[in-house]
């Protein structure tokens, strides 16, 4: 992996015209970019999967399905309205819970990055390594979140009644397929609530690499600015 980046380093350094990356040496590159990908990942992960990861945090607490939601006021109205809340906390718990099995795939993806994923996040755009993440983990870590989270959901009643009628719905094509269960719809929102994070920290240590928590990263991403 390291021969691999430096190569890449070789590349990006040669198109810049940035004097900075002058200094950097094939190996640094390498370094810096590995770096960035894991601190950037870790600290998604580490901020996700806690109490509160997501439902303490607006900007990926998880609501009710949208099918639900169109009826969520009726459900207040007949004195369901605990059994609301009470669905809501457990799918945003189920996600905290999730979170974490993400760690070990996200550092398997920095590991086999190939050279044109690598170059492609060095000189990308503010969500390049959030992207890469993406394509390469998704599927994996839906497979790995989905039990988890169905562990959670299945110990609420008004997520079972949901799973009898939305598979119905989808049968018919009334339901959206990543809504026909509790269990899927909410594996997809912590997948979604996870790159977003990732993202977050990726566009930040990009606009002020100062802020890195690392001397690497400081050093060849504000060199690429």
């Amino acid at each position: 992996m390291t021969r691999i980046l430096s190569c890449i380093a070789a590349l990006v350094i040669s198109s810049h015209a940035a004097a900075g990356l002058d200094d950097i040496t094939h190996a640094e590159a390498a370094r810096g970019l590995r770096q960035a990908l894991n601190d950037g990942s870790a600290a998604a992960v580490a901020k996700l999967g806690v109490e509160n990861g997501f439902f303490g945090n607006p900007k990926v607490r998880i609501p009710l399905p949208p099918s639900l939601q169109k009826v969520e006021r009726g459900l207040r109205a007949f004195g369901m309205r605990r059994e609301a809340d009470e669905l809501v906390l457990a799918m945003n718990r189920a996600a905290e819970a999730a979170v974490p099995e993400a760690q070990q795939l996200l550092t398997d993806a920095v590991k086999k990055m190939s050279v044109q994923d690598a170059k492609g996040i060095l000189t990308g755009g503010d969500t390049a390594a959030t992207d890469y993440f993406k394509r390469t983990t998704r599927s994996r870590l839906g497979q790995r979140f989905l039990p988890i989270v169905k562990q959670a959901t299945d110990q609420v009643g008004l997520a079972q009644q949901y799973n009898a009628l939305a598979g119905q719905g989808a049968a018919l094509g009334l339901v959206q397929e990543d809504q026909a269960s509790i269990e899927r719809y909410v594996t997809q929102k912590a997948l979604d609530g996870l790159y977003y994070m990732i993202g977050e920290q990726e566009k930040a240590f990009r606009a002020n690499p100062v802020g890195a928590s690392s001397a690497i990263v400081r050093k060849v991403f504000g060199a690429l600015k």
